[in-house]
């Protein structure tokens, strides 16, 4: 008997008769003897919905305050959709119950919108598992040491899941999405896309935090950090398949150092649309400007990605970084409100219009000229790189948004993504 954790997205979960077939899934893998624990999304929509009646009715300046009833609001899409659940897997039969994050307790921190994951007790759910029962814990949501509920973020489900199969040592994490598991970029950009059999939680993580919106970054973080077996699989399948076929679905994130491992050049293209890029121009070129400009930012609990200075001239250069869409207004008013008056910079620009593209493999710490190889492409097809960040396997460009597609497409032929590799599908 294995412990399992089942992850259901919104779209899995986006009407009765979903829900029904989800049941019904559930019920076939406790049936065969597993120990269930299942953390569900929202129905598809509905924190949007949510989300959108807040926005209705937001304050001129929404503070702290407001951030606290978002999170009280949000919180109820995902309570709905595991009562409804339970309710379904007790019409197959089953014994079910479901906790809200505050019940089980999963312990967040207090970044109301964006909290992170600080632990987890298992004592209440083990204890409902042993009791022959499946579990429906409310994926997104947790609560912080005030007692005040709080959600994860978008995609916050996909994390739940792997912290709870974490804490609770699970013998394996499915993630249960709308597509049929990772594939070597977005399929509706490039058709030719090819489904990976397996990847390493490495590569995984890098893509998922170059815009592969697959899984949350978060998510795969713990997976890696906690060795939590996790595997991205479609809900869409038929709930009757064969519980073994269903099991070798989709794909496997796993270690680097599996010896099957298909160490391709580059594995897979990310890409983001998302990015805003934030110019401060005219600044000293002194010890710690970064620190004044960027302190900031992150005491604002602002994230920035890609980060660029320019050579000095006169004793000035301009400083340039990417942050989300989302919060490009933020940054600006900040960096006018608090850092251009005390650096004395002459003009702050915000670019809405840019999107960055990734390449990830970890066959790039085995082979030189990746990168070189990259720019040429996109050189061939007159594309403008604006930023590049690296690591050891990944290399990142901010381009114009515009260019997005053609260079998603142009690197997936470069790097032979559309060919079959036969050593991926090894078991």
């Amino acid at each position: 008997m294995a412990l399992i954790v089942h992850k259901y997205g919104g779209t899995s979960m986006g009407s009765t008769e979903r829900i029904r077939n989800v049941a019904k899934r559930v019920a076939k893998w406790h049936r065969a003897g597993h120990q269930m624990v299942v953390v569900p999304s929202a129905m598809s929509g509905e924190t949007n919905r949510l989300l959108g009646l807040a926005k209705e009715l937001a304050p001129a300046k929404p503070g702290a305050a407001y951030g606290r009833e978002l999170d009280q609001l949000g919180a109820t899409g995902e309570q709905a959709s595991s009562a409804l659940l339970a309710i379904a897997l007790q019409a197959e039969g089953l014994e079910a119950i479901s906790f809200s994050g505050w019940q089980v307790p999963i312990k967040t921190d207090s970044s109301y919108t964006k909290a992170r994951i600080e632990s987890i007790e298992d004592v209440r759910v083990k204890a409902e598992l042993d009791a022959g029962k499946v579990v429906i814990i409310t994926g997104f949501q947790g609560v912080d040491p005030l007692g005040n509920v709080t959600t994860l973020g978008r995609g916050g489900s996909d994390t739940s899941a792997v912290a709870v199969a974490a804490a609770l040592k699970a013998d394996e994490c499915l993630i249960y999405t709308d597509v049929d598991g990772v594939y070597t970029t977005d399929p509706r950009v490039v058709p030719q896309a090819r489904r990976m059999e397996r990847v390493s939680f490495e590569e995984m993580l890098e893509m998922a935090s170059m815009g592969s919106k697959v899984l949350q970054i978060r998510s795969v973080e713990f997976a890696g950090k906690y060795r939590v077996p996790m595997r991205v699989l479609s809900s869409f399948t038929p709930w009757d398949i064969d519980l073994n076929e269903e099991a070798r679905s989709g794909t496997l994130i796993t270690f680097e150092d599996n010896e099957d491992m298909e160490q391709a050049v580059v594995s897979g293209i990310a890409f983001n649309r998302d990015e805003a890029k934030v110019s401060v121009l005219g600044v000293p070129d002194t010890p710690g400007i970064a620190y004044q400009i960027l302190g900031a930012v992150a005491d604002a609990n602002i994230e920035v990605d890609v980060i660029i200075q320019n050579v000095s001239k006169g004793g000035l250069t301009d400083f340039s970084f990417t942050v989300n869409r989302n919060d490009l207004a933020k940054t600006l008013d900040l960096l006018q409100e608090q850092v251009v008056p005390k650096l004395g910079a002459t003009e702050v620009l915000g670019d809405a219009k840019i999107c960055k593209v990734s390449i990830v493999g970890i066959g790039m710490r085995s082979h030189v000229g990746v990168a070189s190889r990259m720019f040429r492409c996109l050189s061939n097809d007159n594309i403008n790189i604006q930023m590049i960040s690296t690591s050891e396997i990944k290399t990142s460009v901010v381009i114009d948004e515009k260019y997005m597609e053609l260079a998603v497409r142009a690197l997936h032929r470069e790097f032979d993504l559309d060919q079959p590799q036969d050593s991926l599908a090894k078991a």
